[in-house]
């Protein structure tokens, strides 16, 4: 006769878990956001505080918010190109230390929230820079971009508030256009590159090549950084996995999308084979799918279209702002989750407001508990409502 067995509890205790649970249990503490980390560190110098909110900063960039995938991505920016490398970290703590000297609130410098646009506008400079590595008069410009992205986004988040959005990149690509306008191609300080349209192949040039094509993808992931090399792409991509895979496989989806797009209306090859094509792609991809909305298979297929949407938009506004030689940047991918976030309907309820924003395997947690908050509310609201409670005479 079977009998239910059950263990005591010195059996229990005695019964350590197994080391790959423990390696598991490890890992885990190194993913997601990583909240731990700012109450360990309150104590802490000055100085480390700094560090974790600038590498918090710089993983912003790629949609996350973990120190140790900052690190790994500043790594990667650093393994790509030292001058690059340094360009971002320049641009990173000007940002930061400038949105604590004016004041803004400690939560948001904490969480690396005013740190990105300066990591952002830093390195298109520097890509843009045309006098070569180790120009040490570039950093006048990056340092007083990266102070002006500041005041752009206090100013933007307080306009964008009222429709519950977020002022996202928007500060970097006003920036960064009105730096490339001020100086010129031709500046005698600070030169850069022209941009060639995106939509230039010649007629008889429609052949392309698989493997790049393979290639460009994970590029289409480092060029959110401004890599356009495997490696240092790699290492990027592996930091988003390390933060959310689900938004890493969001990321990988969004370049290929992009570059799909790219081949339906035959833009440049070179434009292809860098990743550019993927860019923006993949941010709308990312933003839609998990991050900015709760994850199932409606907002999935919504994810999709936005990559859609915002590569067909990065390649019409390439070839219009290409004709004086400007880049569209990730101005389609911005504008494209912005309007996303404005829809109304059924994909509206799974909006997540930019406040409670988590990695997407967090919010699809989180998101039940306000299905069950909001529904209790609701009833409670219902119950003790006064038109519920008390009916008016009639006069």
């Amino acid at each position: 006769m079977w009998m239910e067995y059950k263990p005591d509890t010195e059996e229990v205790c005695n019964n350590p878990p197994s080391l790959s649970s423990r390696v598991y249990k490890t890992v885990l503490l190194f993913t997601g956001d990583m909240e731990y980390m700012d109450k360990y560190m309150q104590d802490k110098p000055y100085l480390l505080q700094l560090a974790v909110c600038c590498f918090r900063g710089v993983s912003r960039v790629s949609l996350a918010n973990n120190p140790l995938s900052g690190a790994l991505i500043l790594a990667a920016l650093y393994w790509d190109s030292p001058w690059q490398g340094l360009l971002g970290t320049l641009g990173t703590l000007v940002s930061t230390l400038t949105a604590v000297v004016i004041g803004q609130d400690s939560a948001e410098v904490l969480g690396g929230l005013h740190a990105y646009n300066g990591t952002l506008v830093s390195l298109l400079i520097g890509v843009f820079n045309s006098a070569g590595d180790w120009y040490w008069l570039l950093l006048l410009p990056v340092c007083f971009s990266s102070v002006s992205c500041v005041f752009l986004q206090s100013g933007l988040s307080s306009l964008l508030a009222h429709w519950d959005l977020s002022s996202s990149v928007y500060p970097f690509n006003i920036v960064l256009l009105l730096y490339l306008l001020c100086t010129g191609p031709d500046n005698p300080y600070f030169p850069h590159y022209q941009v060639l349209p995106p939509g230039g192949l010649d007629v008889n040039d429609t052949n392309v090549i698989a493997l790049e094509m393979i290639r460009a993808v994970p590029l289409g992931v480092g060029q959110i950084f401004a890599c356009a090399t495997l490696g240092p792409s790699f290492l990027i991509f592996g930091a988003v996995v390390l933060y959310s895979p689900l938004l890493a496989a969001h990321a990988m989806l969004g370049s290929a999308i992009g570059l799909l797009a790219g081949l339906s209306v035959a833009v440049r090859h070179d434009h292809l084979y860098s990743g550019l094509s993927g860019l923006n792609g993949a941010l709308g991809c990312m933003v839609v799918g998990g991050l900015f909305f709760t994850l199932n298979w409606r907002t999935h297929l919504f994810a999709v279209a936005s990559a859609f949407f915002a590569s067909y938009f990065d390649i019409a506004l390439g070839n219009l702002l290409g004709t004086v030689g400007l880049p569209s940047s990730s101005v389609a991918a911005t504008f494209t989750v912005t309007l996303m976030s404005l829809l109304t309907g059924t994909l509206a309820q799974h909006r997540i407001p930019p406040s409670q924003v988590s990695s997407p395997e967090l919010n699809l947690l989180c998101r039940s508990k306000w299905k069950i908050t909001r529904t209790s509310e609701e009833e409670c609201t219902a119950q003790f409502s006064p038109s519920a409670q008390i009916t008016l005479p009639n006069l």
